[in-house]
């Protein structure tokens, strides 16, 4: 594809008048590129029936002097980036003759009107603008529209009732899609190691799945991994929730984390490689230069797939070499290790995990960019889907629910606002589609952080014993305590034992000390 072009005939004499504020010798594609970018910056775009706005009888300009070779991928990136099209699109000439035209009539009319305005002036002045706007670049972290997605998930629209433990040998039990009672289904649950944390999340999962005779399945996140000498103790909640354990990367998890992507709409298939690419570079701290670079690969080892499937990890590492060449960065190390421990593999035709229930440990023996990317492209898998399914109905006060995302050691993802971000957009908007997010932590610190109050978003919370048991305004927090409960939980905190906690729920007096149930005790 040849860029060749002319400006409209006025804007002729305008390329002669601006080049000449420049110093002397400066050609006059400088002011091409110039205006090119002042356009984009703007914010202005053509549609189809623009494309005879201006006519083409002014300074003709060649491809190979108005952008020079090794300029020119960068200057189709813009366009391509600011009309969400791909760098073959038959329509970029017509956007790049539009744009400068359009920006050379901007900065004429802006000289005209400011004579002590000087082109040192300007450059200063938009350079500074462009660098801010790169600083404060954000990644959009909606659903994206995925009209191919042919997953079903049942839900279950019965009561369910949890036993979450005993107090004077009385049974409690929690309303768990009550709504009557609760707003949503989410859990925090706090508490040191080796205060049964873990034991009563097992349990949690288990009646879940039990009491919704399985319709409700989940996924049991861990990011530090099982060790072998664990497993003995997992294997019988393995065996009654027939959870299936995926040891990645010595068991590949069975998705393509690409197949939240509409494969058949081009516009949405664009707006899918760019979340799947935003992921890529947010959670591995990529920069902007590389995110291009990964979405032309993503996008060409695309093209040579049929409708309906998804490239992989080792295919869009093989593009990406192609562009690169023998350039590697911190880009071509996360995509090769991604590809080298084959961590994702391509279910079955019209299988889905979604449809049981998953351990996943995550070897610790992995990278830190590798796990966390992993991670959030599960997560981000999971919420894509669930948001492209109908909302579940709520009939005689039960929600319908569907699936349970239980995040361990959560406390590792609080710690970054890059983290954060994702996981508080889907306890807003995951709950109409019968999700319920179960987040287990080592203390309370953790969930309230400055920005957001995650515990806020929590209806059930559970405080095991934690190592600041002082922290009486964080707890009074977590809890959505008064202050005259808060007096009362902090001598529960006093007298708390292994497999203790105090809770917020409503079917159970707050902040008065019980027994939580355990799984290897049920």
């Amino acid at each position: 594809m040849q860029i060749n072009i002319r400006t409209s005939e006025a804007n002729q004499e305008i390329v002669r008048k601006l080049t000449s504020k420049l110093p002397v010798g400066t050609k006059e594609n400088v002011i091409a590129r110039i205006a090119l970018g002042y356009s984009l910056q703007n914010g202005r775009k053509f549609s189809n029936s623009e494309f005879t706005q201006y006519d083409s009888k002014g300074k003709e300009y060649k491809e190979h002097i108005l952008f020079d070779a090794k300029y020119r991928d960068f200057y189709l990136a813009l366009i391509s980036q600011h009309y969400g099209i791909y760098k073959t699109n038959e329509n970029i000439p017509k956007y790049v003759k539009l744009h400068i035209d359009h920006g050379l009539e901007l900065m004429d009319n802006l000289f005209s009107n400011n004579s002590n305005y000087t082109f040192f002036d300007f450059l200063i002045e938009h350079l500074d603008k462009g660098i801010s706007m790169l600083d404060t670049v954000s990644v959009n972290l909606d659903a994206v529209k995925n009209n191919s997605q042919n997953i079903e998930k049942s839900f279950f629209k019965e009561p369910i009732k949890i036993n979450v433990g005993k107090s004077a040998n009385e049974d409690i039990f929690l309303g768990f899609n009550d709504t009557n009672i609760y707003n949503n289904s989410h859990i925090a649950v706090a508490g040191s190691s080796g205060t049964g944390k873990t034991q009563f999340a097992l349990e949690l999962l288990n009646q879940i799945s039990s009491e919704s005779n399985h319709h409700v399945s989940f996924i049991y996140l861990d990011f530090k991994g099982l060790k072998d000498d664990d497993l003995k103790y997992f294997q019988p909640f393995f065996d009654k929730t027939k959870a299936s354990f995926i040891d990645a990367p010595n068991t590949p998890f069975p998705v393509n984390p690409l197949s939240f992507i509409d494969s058949i709409n081009e516009v949405n298939k664009q707006m899918g490689v760019d979340k799947f690419v935003d992921i890529i570079c947010k959670y591995s701290n990529i920069g902007i230069k590389q995110r291009g670079t990964l979405r032309d690969a993503t996008l060409e080892a695309f093209l040579d797939k049929k409708p309906g499937e998804y490239p992989s990890f080792p295919e869009i590492n093989e593009k990406l070499l192609e562009i690169v060449g023998d350039k590697r960065d911190t880009l071509t190390e996360i995509i090769d290790e991604l590809s080298r421990y084959n961590i994702f593999e391509d279910p079955k035709k019209g299988a889905t995990f979604l449809n049981q229930n998953t351990y996943l440990s995550l070897s610790g023996d992995l990278s830190n960019s590798v796990r966390f990317t992993s991670l959030f492209l599960i997560i981000n898998y999971i919420y894509n889907t669930f948001m492209n399914l109908d909302s579940t109905p709520t009939e005689n006060g039960y929600r319908g629910m569907r699936y349970v995302l239980l995040i361990d050691e959560a406390h590792v993802i609080f710690k970054e606002k890059k983290y954060q971000d994702i996981l508080e957009k889907i306890l807003r908007e995951i709950r109409s589609k019968g999700v319920s997010v179960i987040m287990l932590s080592q203390g309370v610190d953790e969930f309230n952080q400055s920005d957001f109050d995650f515990s806020s978003m929590c209806e059930i919370s559970f405080l095991l014993d934690i190592k600041d048991k002082t922290n009486i305004k964080t707890i009074n927090k977590f809890l959505g305590l008064s202050d005259k409960d808060g007096i009362k939980a902090a001598r529960s905190l006093e007298k708390i034992k292994k497999g203790q906690a105090i809770s917020n729920i409503k079917e159970f007096t707050k902040s008065e000390l019980f027994e939580l149930r355990q799984f290897y005790a049920s």
